[in-house]
């Protein structure tokens, strides 16, 4: 399984809406960066993405995107392979 990253906020249901879907897919860690208690995050997160909404959710290497994202990705059948991708 694919290391999960995600970018967060503590009061976002769209964090905990991506949470929800990726345990649902067997995700049982996800490393959550707070940008809402570390600026410096929240601007690497900017520069790296081009986005500043979060959530900004990472599979292994690969910039998902937001919840949105996400939930398209497991929509078309793609979620599960990049998650158990080597």
């Amino acid at each position: 399984m694919q290391a999960v990253k995600m970018y967060t906020t503590a009061v976002c249901p769209y964090c905990v809406r991506a949470k929800q879907l990726l345990k649902s897919k067997g995700v049982e860690q996800i490393e959550e960066i707070r940008i809402d208690t570390d600026p410096a995050q929240r601007e690497h997160m900017m520069q790296i993405t081009g986005r500043r909404t979060v959530p900004q959710i990472y599979v292994g290497e690969t910039h998902v995107g937001g919840c949105d994202d996400l939930m398209a990705l497991d929509a078309k059948g793609g979620l599960v392979p990049l998650l158990q991708a080597a």
